[in-house]
């Protein structure tokens, strides 16, 4: 059973991107990546309140910034294989690659996926979770989260989108959001030596840690 992990797209900027690739790597368990958009969704918002196209054509030109993001952690590991469709994701992970979810085709065809800044990577990395059966989601953040956090309240205080929330608890899924100095809790969920740090619904476990700043829990991409 793969374990789908979101890589928010502002580890690029806190420097911790490529320590987290070489967790990635090292994984024993099957693991699918989806890409957060970054500072390549971040063009998408300042280009929508600039020129006020509609929410729909920025959803579409968010999903290609998670392409871009995608793209780039591709080539910064080896072992990572890009992927559009369900069957290619089932032939990278028969290859013991790493695939990493270019989501434009599959959220194309998806009419439970809504076609605004409500649904970020975080929903849509439950999403793909809940399609490929409903198997365990893992969102890579580089805010800190107090143990005991409720979904409710890190959808309030923009951690995590609502779509993410609605999809974790309509599909019953393990969830778990990972943030700065977990490095490690992340590394034996990989590796398949930590088997019962999930949540099904209800809050958070990042124990002991600190909310992060505004800017940095604001970008769920």
């Amino acid at each position: 059973m793969p374990i789908v992990v979101k890589l928010g797209g502002s580890l690029a900027e806190s420097g911790r991107l490529r320590s987290i690739l070489d967790i990635m790597g090292r994984a024993r368990v099957p693991v699918v990546i989806v890409p957060g958009g970054g500072a390549f969704a971040d063009a998408v918002r300042h280009a929508q309140a600039a020129f006020h196209f509609p929410d729909a054509v920025a959803h579409q030109m968010a999903l290609l910034a998670m392409h871009q993001t995608g793209l780039m952690l591709k080539a910064l590991h080896p072992r990572l294989a890009t992927f559009e469709t369900l069957a290619e994701l089932r032939r990278a992970l028969a290859r013991d690659q790493i695939p990493v979810w270019l989501p434009l085709k599959l959220v194309q065809r998806d009419a439970r996926i809504t076609a605004n800044w409500s649904t970020t990577s975080d929903g849509l990395a439950a999403r793909l979770a809940e399609r490929i059966g409903r198997v365990p989601v893992v969102l890579v953040k580089s805010c800190r989260i107090a143990c005991g956090t409720s979904l409710t309240a890190l959808v309030r205080l923009k951690v995590v989108d609502p779509t993410f929330a609605s999809i974790v608890d309509r599909a019953r899924l393990q969830w778990r959001v990972v943030g700065d100095g977990d490095a490690k809790d992340l590394a034996g969920l990989v590796e398949g030596r930590t088997q019962t740090a999930y949540r099904r619904r209800g809050t958070s476990c990042n124990a002991g840690r600190r909310m992060a700043p505004g800017r940095a829990i604001a970008r769920h991409r």
